[in-house]
């Protein structure tokens, strides 16, 4: 691109009159490693689509979640905040939880639409659903949703097989839940959902509300946060037994698909080169699952855990004709694609404080990053023990390390539930450009690192000075009357909660 054209985008950038503001994809994965992909190294996994838009997009090294478990990833991705300030931790919410991401959060959704943008959410949802569905999307800036409230695994067998032609997707282990339902908007559409129709729907649904936005000239911001690769996996007819990889392998691939469907409706519409697609996961692989459960690569242990493989995540940006081929090795978080978003469309900013930066200098010149440390969270967080971690440049200190249950199975003991929580005093200090495994602690009795670690701790004490925990949605509790049935007033409950098929 010449320098022309970035100069002229630079105003766009500065002006939030432009004729035509860009559109926005948000794709999300779901318990996907950082060596899953095969752009990212993997040598079986058939993710033709993902790996064009990195051949022909940015593609991340060092790109980060702010919690190795689902709900408070999520919360982090909407709202440019950790998930301490919000409230969603302890772990994550479930069908009945009582509480769900609080309604004065600022979505990125809430952030674009006073600028006139449809939006709408495909998928997982995870923050909520609460008394009479008052944290479903609809309530936090999304004009449309088509998903599942929570996650998948809440209802379904935990050994479930879904996948043609075995399709067997319901057993007796599902006697105390109700079914897992795919909404729409506010209201029960199925009830179980159908996983081997799923993908399809979600094709569809987006390609409906793509085209929909362009014949009324309206910008959009399309968020799809997938269920897959999360364990029980499935795919339908189109991927079933089509991967190298067995059903993990399924399971991306049907992802993979339904990104090069969304891809085909941006370019058949004609706004391929006015849309930012954007590609990440919400944490690392559940090791636990061994190889139904994903490849952190190089990394150190995966979901669960404040290592490299519970948090840092493969990541892409495409924009054809904006963001040049390559790959960078800036820091970059979730945290930051909210006032990206807002940077680009013209937006203001929510009136709070956000722990996210505008990367836009990251993805326009592939420039240096505004992020200067990345905070590590445990699932669980508390104000007696605060952060778990800093990366400061190219340095992580550990202040507490601990392993998860998710991690277990992996040979490394210092993965698993096994290895209990552990004060570190000095902190264990791992230069990531030369040691990304985080197997070689430094000597910390040296110069050089005791100016390191005297900076990781001004960085630790001046962040965490400025935490304010929010009230924990989670430890609110449950209540199995907020789970969803689409037969609310039927008995016994809650066997009753089935709707007939279409």
């Amino acid at each position: 691109m010449g320098s022309s054209c970035f100069a002229f985008f630079g105003i766009l950038l500065l002006c939030t009159c432009s004729a035509s503001p860009p559109n926005f994809v948000l794709l999300f994965a779901d318990d996907l490693g950082f060596g899953d992909l095969g752009c990212y190294g993997h040598p079986s996994s058939l993710t033709p689509n993902l790996d064009r838009l990195a051949a022909e997009g940015l593609r991340f090294t060092d790109f980060y979640s702010t919690c190795p478990v689902c709900s408070p990833s999520r919360a982090s991705l909407l709202t440019g905040r950790y998930q301490t300030r919000s409230g969603i931790y302890p772990g994550v919410l479930y069908p009945g939880s009582i509480g769900g991401l609080p309604l004065n959060e600022t979505t990125i959704a809430e952030v674009l639409r006073p600028l006139g943008y449809a939006t709408a959410v495909i998928g997982k949802w995870h923050l909520g659903l609460g008394h009479n569905g008052m944290f479903l999307p609809t309530k936090q800036g999304f004009d449309h949703f088509l998903g599942i409230p929570y996650s998948h695994d809440m209802g379904p067998c935990k050994n479930l097989t879904c996948f043609p032609p075995d399709i067997k997707c319901y057993g007796l282990c599902d006697i105390s839940n109700v079914v897992v339902p795919l909404m729409e908007n506010e209201v029960i559409k199925q009830q179980p959902v159908n996983f081997l129709d799923l993908e399809r729907s979600y094709s569809d649904f987006a390609a409906n509300f793509i085209t929909t936005s362009v014949e009324k000239k309206q910008p959009f911001f399309l968020y799809y946060p997938s269920h897959h690769t999360h364990y029980p996996q499935y795919a339908g007819i189109g991927a079933a037994g089509q991967s190298l990889r067995g059903p993990f392998g399924d399971s991306l691939l049907e992802f993979d698909n339904t990104v090069g469907h969304l891809m085909a409706t941006l370019e058949r519409t004609g706004v391929i080169n006015n849309t930012l697609v954007f590609f990440t996961s919400d944490n690392g692989p559940e090791l636990m699952r061994m190889s139904r459960g994903g490849n952190a690569g190089p990394l150190k242990c995966g979901k669960g855990t404040t290592y490299e493989g519970g948090m840092r995540e493969p990541a892409i940006a495409y924009w054809p004709g904006i963001i040049k081929p390559g790959v960078t090795h800036e820091m970059a978080s979730t945290l930051d694609i909210l006032p990206t978003l807002a940077r680009l469309a013209g937006a203001e900013l929510p009136q709070v404080m956000l722990d996210g930066v505008d990367m836009t200098d990251i993805l326009v010149k592939q420039g240096k990053s505004k992020r200067e440390a990345m905070i590590f969270y445990p699932v669980d967080p508390s104000e007696k023990y605060g952060l778990f971690a800093v990366r400061l440049g190219k340095y992580k200190a550990h202040f507490y390390t601990q392993g998860a249950f998710h991690s277990s199975t992996t040979p490394d003991k210092d993965c698993p539930e096994t290895a209990v929580f552990k004060a570190h005093d000095p902190p264990l200090i791992f230069d990531l450009e030369a040691d990304p495994c985080e197997h070689y602690a430094l000597p910390v009795d040296t110069p050089d690192i005791q100016s390191v670690l005297q900076q990781v701790k001004t960085v630790k004490e001046q962040f965490e000075s400025s935490m304010v925990f929010g009230e924990s949605q989670v430890a609110k509790g449950t209540d199995p009357n907020l789970e969803p049935c689409c037969n609310p007033e039927c008995s016994p409950k809650p066997s009753c909660c089935q709707s007939l098929p279409d």
